[in-house]
C-alpha cells in the first residue's frame, strides 16, 4: 500500500499515465452485507440468507452486492492517494464498469488504481482513474472500470 499526497493540480498532473498503487485489503463480512441490504432495501437471498445460499447458490455462500463493492471506492481510493488543499471533491462519473467475479462473504478485496488522464476544466481538475477491485487469492478481479473525480483545489 502506498499513500501519495497531492496538494495541487500540477502535483496530480505529474502522475498522469502512472499506476498510483494499491490499497490495503478490506474484509467483506456478513454484517456489512446485511447492513448494506438494509440501507439499500436490496435483501435478495443470495446476499442475506446464509443457509439458503450455502445449499442453493452456485457460489456455495452469500455474496456481496455488486454496488456494495462499488461503494467501497472512495474509502479504498483514499488509502492510495490523499488529495489535500481542496475546496471540494465531486464524484463525477463511472464508465465501463464491468463486474467480472462475485465477491464471496469473508473475502478480502483491495483497489488498484492508475491515473489515466487529467484535464484542467477552467481550474477544476478532472481526473479519470482506471480501477480494479482485486480479490485476495483470485486471478480475476471483482470489477474493472474508469471512475472520474472532479477536484476543486484552493489555489
Amino acid at each position: 500500500m502506498s499513500n501519495i499526497k497531492i496538494t495541487n493540480y500540477h502535483e496530480l498532473e505529474s502522475y498522469a499515465g502512472a499506476e498510483l498503487g494499491v490499497s490495503s485489503y478490506h474484509l467483506i463480512t456478513q454484517e456489512q452485507i446485511n447492513k448494506f441490504a438494509e440501507a439499500t432495501l436490496d435483501k435478495q437471498w443470495i446476499h442475506v440468507n446464509v443457509d439458503k445460499a450455502k445449499t442453493e447458490s452456485t457460489f456455495g455462500n452469500t455474496i456481496a452486492h455488486g454496488y456494495l463493492t462499488v461503494s467501497l471506492l472512495p474509502y479504498l481510493w483514499c488509502q492510495i492517494v490523499s488529495i489535500e488543499n481542496l475546496r471540494m471533491q465531486v464524484n463525477y462519473e463511472i464508465e465501463s464498469l464491468r463486474f467480472q467475479q462475485a465477491v464471496l462473504v469473508n473475502s478480502e478485496v483491495r483497489l488498484r488504481a492508475k491515473l489515466l488522464a487529467l484535464k484542467n476544466l477552467r481550474g477544476v481538475a478532472k481526473a479519470q482513474i482506471e480501477v480494479a477491485l482485486e480479490i485476495k487469492d483470485s486471478s480475476k478481479p471483482a470489477y474493472t472500470g474508469v471512475i472520474t473525480f472532479l477536484y476543486h483545489f484552493k489555489e
